[in-house]
């Protein structure tokens, strides 16, 4: 197994908004999740689902999508909207691919992409507590709480989720 050692950098009030979502709650199912099939997102423009290659959807709308895609276990599907994005290897988009990786079991390669995500934004508190709880899965508990320290927000529920993780050897259910 490959692992960096960790980034211990500090992180600021500001870091939930670090993944390019306003919370780092999970998302709530919608018609994303719910109706459309096979990578497809909900345009709630034109009351249908559209493929993510779609041109008037934006890159915030397709992030909502890979996000909700993978938290309802639709991984491929996820990685599909993520292949549709134009911000390129943003970090919230190294997040999220790595997030669907390491949900696919392709666990190393998730870990580096975490990697990537954190050394691209060090106050990516998701990208920590994903990397963190991955790295749980991996027996690696104190690169673990490396990664829970620098989240240094209680509040949050990255921060809550790691911890409980660390806690407990049980990672976030998706």
């Amino acid at each position: 197994m490959r692992l960096i050692p960790a980034l211990l950098i500090a992180v600021t009030p500001f870091a939930a908004f670090a993944a390019g979502s306003d919370d780092t709650e999970p998302p709530k199912p919608t018609e994303t999740s719910q109706t459309c099939k096979n990578g497809q997102v909900w345009d709630d423009k034109t009351k249908a689902c559209v493929n993510p290659e779609e041109s008037r959807l934006d890159d915030d709308t397709r992030f909502r999508a890979v996000r909700e895609l993978a938290w309802a276990g639709r991984p491929a599907d996820a990685r599909r909207v993520l292949a549709a994005m134009h911000e390129g290897d943003s970090d919230r988009v190294m997040t999220y691919d790595a997030f669907t990786l390491r949900i696919s079991g392709r666990i190393e390669e998730g870990l580096v992409r975490y990697e990537q995500a954190i050394s691209a934004n060090p106050a990516n508190i998701l990208a920590r507590s994903y990397y963190g709880q991955a790295l749980v899965l991996q027996g690696e508990y104190g690169m673990a709480r490396e990664q829970l320290a620098a989240i240094d927000n209680r509040e949050s529920w990255a921060w809550r989720a790691l911890n409980h993780a660390i806690e407990t050897g049980e990672t976030a259910n998706y």
